[in-house]
């Protein structure tokens, strides 16, 4: 849980999971000058990541894909099984984009690339926090053409014209209050179309909804 800051605003809990020390050095470095940011562990492997993450129970986990033993798309899965609560934004490389794909199916909110500019960073992990989930147009083909889809298309017929409204407005990566301001609606009765839309579409969690969504063309923007 976010830990409260001066004012009364609460600071985001970031665990950092890199295989590289100066990598995450780099990160928390820029990171701990964010005031609403608190790095509070780092772990050098994914197995070591799903330890501290335990322990720790940060907000948001800055997750590198590629690192020797447990790797981040398979600590993602455990994390998963475990129900962390935690939001995981995944760092890869564009030359490393076909990961991206496996990572969101493992329960992964979003990604950035490893050159994102420290800012963008910052308003990513603010992003994910937030509840939002990061679909970055530059991948859209590798999304769009991803074999094995989850649910087959048709199922998409089985929803409601307010469920397809609420499953645009996830794939644009709004957040539950978000979309109830838009939709005038209460964001119980949100919560309540997301959870049908999961069932209906046989998905385990709103990242793999907006996935589904931009693969069958139902992503609004």
């Amino acid at each position: 849980m976010a830990e409260q800051r001066e004012g009364g605003r609460a600071r985001i809990r970031v665990l950092l999971v890199d295989d590289h020390q100066v990598v995450r050095r780099g990160l928390r470095t820029f990171l701990e000058v964010q005031e609403d940011i608190e790095v509070v562990g780092e772990a050098a492997d994914g197995a070591e990541g799903v330890e501290r993450a335990e322990e720790l129970r940060p907000d948001v986990v800055l997750m590198d894909v590629k690192m020797p033993g447990t790797d981040g798309i398979e600590a993602l899965r455990i994390l998963k099984e475990r129900g962390n609560p935690a939001r995981v934004l995944v760092v890869t490389s564009f030359t490393e984009h076909r990961t991206v794909v496996p990572a969101l199916r493992a329960g992964a909110a979003g990604y950035v690339y490893k050159d994102v500019d420290p800012e963008a960073l910052a308003g990513a992990i603010r992003s994910v926090h937030a509840g939002h989930v990061l679909l970055q147009p530059e991948l859209a083909d590798a999304l769009l053409t991803d074999e094995s889809p989850r649910s087959p298309q048709g199922r998409g017929g089985s929803l409601t014209e307010r469920e397809q409204e609420v499953l645009g407005h996830i794939a644009d990566g709004r957040s539950n209050r978000e979309i109830a301001r838009v939709l005038h609606l209460s964001e119980k009765t949100v919560k309540t179309h997301v959870s049908n839309i999961l069932m209906k579409l046989d998905l385990a969690d709103r990242t793999q909804a907006a996935l589904w969504a931009v693969r069958n063309g139902m992503a609004r923007a």
